[in-house]
């Protein structure tokens, strides 16, 4: 399948990592968890995280400390289907088509639960035909949205004449959960809100960028380091300090496995400073530059990132003929592909 156009959306809303230890100093949780956790949130926030800012779907950050899991994912509901229609919206306008062309419409996220899924929403709000397909994908993580687009991969294999849409959209901030847990409190210092939108189909795009060589590692037994648990209604992540070395060992393999040549091009998902360090020691070539703008202008946004690191890509010289893509989380899991220009 070929790329015919990519697009990414944030909410307006943005904090800085410094704004966001001011909201939390200030705040009644402030009070509720030990010392040792506010000098854990003090040196994530106010030091060198890799992060400049987030951005966020709840203009009033600060409310999120006092929001059960039913107003969580209210917030989840009303905000998802808006921010991944607005990139479904422009992506279509770089493609020149319009919704009603689509033939399938796949959206991954892993921040909420909805029933029908957010397909439905998205297919309402952009007026999509009543016959496409439409595939929700949930629970891949972080790393959903290249096995997402193998999906649709699938799909253009099985019929070249259809034209399909791709969205990884994550409200991070309705997965909101604070305790102090150490893995907890950093995640609540990297996570931001976004997504991304791409239209495939089986002719040559703009770009003349081939989708192809996807591939999947699956460590179930390392399941608990990294994934989300319910507490009291919430989702709650898990993350264990050796998520950085299990995510460049899983990329590793994963090029080796491939094998591809030394000089080759990658685009990784922006996990957090520590996994970029933790891969760039593995493939020292290789400085992941625009994982790491994305980190630093948005933070982890889980599944969207990789396609924001790509489209970093394209906003800078984007002249290489080949690409890697590489996306990793819960599960653990960790995925490849690879962006040929014909």
């Amino acid at each position: 399948m070929f790329l015919q156009a990519l697009s990414c959306k944030v909410p307006e809303y943005s904090f800085t990592q410094d704004e966001c230890w001011d909201i939390f100093e200030q705040s009644r949780a402030a009070e509720t968890v030990t010392d040792r956790s506010k000098g854990i949130l003090e040196k994530v926030l106010k030091g060198d995280s890799g992060i400049d800012k987030r951005h966020f779907a709840v203009n009033d950050i600060e409310s999120l400390f006092d929001r059960d899991a039913e107003r969580l994912n209210h917030d989840f509901e009303a905000h998802a289907p808006e921010l991944a229609a607005s990139a479904l919206t422009e992506a279509l306008e770089k493609a020149g088509r319009k919704a009603s062309e689509l033939d399938a419409l796949f959206v991954c996220t892993c921040s909420g639960y909805l029933c029908p899924g957010l397909s439905s929403y998205v297919s309402e709000l952009l007026g999509i035909k009543q016959d496409a397909y439409l595939q929700d994908i949930v629970g891949l993580g972080c790393g959903a949205a290249i096995p997402t687009l193998r999906s649709a991969h699938n799909l253009i294999k099985a019929d070249p004449t259809s034209t399909v849409a791709v969205i990884a959209v994550e409200i991070c901030s309705a997965a909101f959960y604070l305790d102090n847990n150490p893995g907890v409190l950093i995640s609540l210092c990297l996570f931001g809100d976004g997504a991304s939108a791409s239209i495939w189909n089986g002719r040559p795009g703009p770009s003349q960028l081939k989708a192809t060589g996807f591939d999947t590692l699956h460590l179930p037994e390392d399941r608990e380091l990294l994934r989300f648990i319910n507490r009291g209604g919430k989702l709650r992540n898990k993350l264990h300090k050796t998520v950085p070395e299990k995510a460049s060992n899983a990329v590793m393999e994963l090029f080796e496995r491939q094998n591809l040549s030394s000089d080759q091009y990658i685009i990784s998902h922006a996990g957090g400073r520590d996994v970029l360090e933790a891969i760039n020691r593995k493939l020292k070539q290789h400085p992941l530059t625009e994982a790491t703008n994305v980190l630093r202008n948005f933070g982890n946004m889980s599944s969207p990132s990789v396609l924001f690191a790509l489209d970093d890509f394209f906003e800078g010289d984007g002249k290489d003929e080949s690409l890697w893509l590489t996306s990793f989380g819960a599960g653990f899991a960790a995925h490849s592909m690879q962006l040929e220009k014909t």
